[in-house]
């Protein structure tokens, strides 16, 4: 016989051997102190009792330790009742006060006061299964989990031992000192402490909630990252973002994507793409497109810059913003390097290069300051530093140009009062300065009045000058068109900007580029694993001996206890006929979640479908 022929019979040989050995069911191993049989009570059962030592029963690596059992040697199997223990190596242990095990089908089944530890934690409950063949434990009738952080709740719960995960299900709550999780469903790792929330689900603490859809939350580190319609409730504020991260010990929450900040203390709003929270130094920092919404008067003021700073207790919020900054209201608008609003006192200072337009209206000056009345919410006041210039465009072209010319006020020092939230008096204070196209009712140009001053009263009536008043004029004369030169139309340093205005809010971010959201690390469903009972299987086929108190209803998965939310591995699997996420065409291959999730999705509020 060829050589190669031998080995090959003989590889048949020892296969055929394993595959008859793998069939081959191991009978069950049980000793006693005393043992008896009774037909008449018990038939078919060996009862054994325990005088000095428990019944000892050993199969396939699990031991169990009882002081009543009734062995049905014919079914290879074994009812134990009375100080129950199970051990399955080292990974887990189980006491309980009745248990059922089928030596044929390596299942177990244990009720009252059911007792289940594992290196990292340890479930109570009053019924528990288990099979040994897909190593997994499962109940539906209550249990609580307790590991070194937490104590979990839930109606329903699997425990995965290969991935030392539980999959809890309906009224699912957390417990710690410092918190308090309640979810529709809820993966827990008990290894590393990471918890995976799906469906509406709160984080409820002392000095917050957080409230999401799907998010994770590192129950031993105390921190989490949360997505779908995400938010974290303070004592005065809210915090919403399509992606929300939260530290608990210090009191810090960052967020990304069309974030919103609502100060309830203070009726207003921030919003951005990327921010930060600081709790305990009552601060915000908030960029990427950042707009602050304040409520005045009925009328919304609109404050765009590179980047926003709110800090302070409500009674003392100050804003500030810095580069490039916007403001914008129904009525006037403005610009400058950064400023600085305090809601206490109502001040607002406009810093570096500011310039305010109403109307046809522009003034600028060294910086800006405006005032409002804190109890009206009102515009009261407001004063130019510095190089006063107050600017207003005529509203006729003049003949011998094609542009209108420029009605000008200027000095060292402006103050400025409003009434009815629109400026109504101006007073330029030293040096002043003035130019004013004189028109008659009918818009006729009568001259052009040129002057100097002490001071200057301008009165202003729907944005536009009406009256000036000149104190101790040192200079001044009207002139005709024809006699005023161009050259001196025009006093030095004047820029008009009138161009840059603001005619909506949506001009705050004119001439940026064009903005991107940044791509958001999501958190994907969860993979459902293939049911715990097989309901393929006719009762009539199912294996359960004569002596157990289960019956074929005991087997099956029920409806209402299957997980509402995921993605089903295969048609082994199933959710609730009314989940969010249907059964997918083909089966999807099985990747357990061991930490943070790192899938890409274009953003996290896309819906479970």
């Amino acid at each position: 016989m060829p050589n190669f022929f031998r080995k090959s019979v003989l590889l048949l040989l020892i296969l055929f051997s394993i595959s008859l050995s793998a069939q081959e069911k191991k009978e069950l191993d049980i000793t006693s102190d005393i043992s008896q049989i009774d037909e008449v009570k018990y038939p078919g059962a060996l009862v054994m009792y325990k005088n000095t030592k428990q019944v000892y029963i050993q199969h396939e690596g699990i031991e169990m330790w009882c002081d009543l059992a009734f062995h049905y040697k014919d079914e290879n199997f074994v009812r134990a009742i009375g100080n129950v223990r199970m051990k399955q190596g080292d990974t887990i242990s189980m006491r309980s006060n009745y248990a059922e095990y089928n030596g044929d089908t390596q299942f177990a089944w244990a009720s009252g006061g059911v007792n289940l530890r594992t290196p990292t934690a340890t479930l109570d409950t009053d019924t528990l299964y288990f099979n040994r063949i897909k190593q997994q434990a499962y109940y539906r009738t209550g249990g609580t989990l307790r590991d070194t952080a937490s104590v979990i709740e839930s109606k329903i719960g699997r425990y995965f031992l290969d991935q030392d995960k539980y999959s809890f299900i309906q009224n699912v709550v957390v417990t710690n000192p410092e918190y308090v999780i309640n979810s529709d469903q809820l993966d827990f790792y008990s290894e590393t402490g990471a918890a995976y929330l799906y469906g509406p689900s709160t984080i409820t603490s002392e000095t917050s909630t957080v409230y999401c859809e799907r998010g994770y939350y590192d129950t031993r580190n105390d921190n989490g990252y949360f997505v779908k319609n995400s938010r974290i409730d303070y004592d005065n504020r809210t915090v919403y973002g399509d992606s929300l991260y939260f530290d608990r010990p210090t009191s810090f929450a960052s967020a990304t994507n069309n974030i919103r900040v609502i100060d309830t203390a203070n009726n207003s709003v921030i919003k951005g793409h990327y921010a930060e929270v600081f709790k305990e130094k009552d601060s915000v920092f908030i960029t990427k497109r950042a707009v602050a919404i304040t409520v005045q008067d009925q009328d919304s003021i609109y404050v765009h810059g590179d980047r926003l700073v709110v800090t302070g207790i409500p009674e003392k919020r100050i804003v500030r913003g810095y580069y490039n900054v916007r403001l914008f209201k129904s009525d006037m608008s403005g610009k400058c390097d950064s400023i600085h609003i305090n809601q206490a006192n109502g001040l607002t200072q406009m810093i570096g290069k500011p310039v305010l337009w109403s109307d046809l209206s522009q003034m600028t000056g060294d910086s800006i300051h405006l005032k409002s009345n804190t109890k009206t919410e009102q515009l009261d006041s407001l004063h130019v530093f510095e190089n006063a210039f107050l600017v207003q465009q005529d509203t006729i072209p003049l003949f011998d140009q094609e542009k209108s010319g420029f009605n000008q006020v200027k000095g060292d020092v402006l103050y400025g009062t409003f009434q009815d939230n629109a400026l109504h008096q101006i007073d330029i204070i030293k040096n002043a300065e003035s130019i004013n196209y004189m028109r008659a009712d009918d818009g006729v140009l009568q001259g052009i009045d040129k002057s100097k001053s002490a001071s200057i009263t301008a009165i202003l009536e729907d944005n536009a000058l009406v009256e000036i008043t000149k104190f101790k004029q040192v200079d001044g004369e009207v002139y005709p068109l024809s006699k005023f030169p161009k050259e001196s139309r025009e006093f030095e340093g004047l820029n008009w900007r009138g161009e840059e205005r603001l005619l909506t809010k949506e001009d705050i971010f004119k001439g940026e580029a064009p903005f991107t959201l940044t791509k958001i690390e999501g958190i994907p469903l969860p993979e459902i694993d293939e049911d715990f009972f097989d309901n393929t299987i006719p009762e009539e086929e199912l294996d359960i001996p004569e002596a157990s108190k289960l019956n074929p209803s005991d087997l099956k998965n029920r409806e209402e206890d299957a997980p509402t939310i995921g993605v089903p591995i295969n048609e082994k699997a199933t959710i609730k006929k009314d989940s969010l996420a249907p059964k997918p065409s083909k089966p999807a291959g099985k990747q357990p979640l061991k930490q943070l999730p790192t899938l890409k999705v274009q953003d996290s509020t896309d819906n479970e479908s």
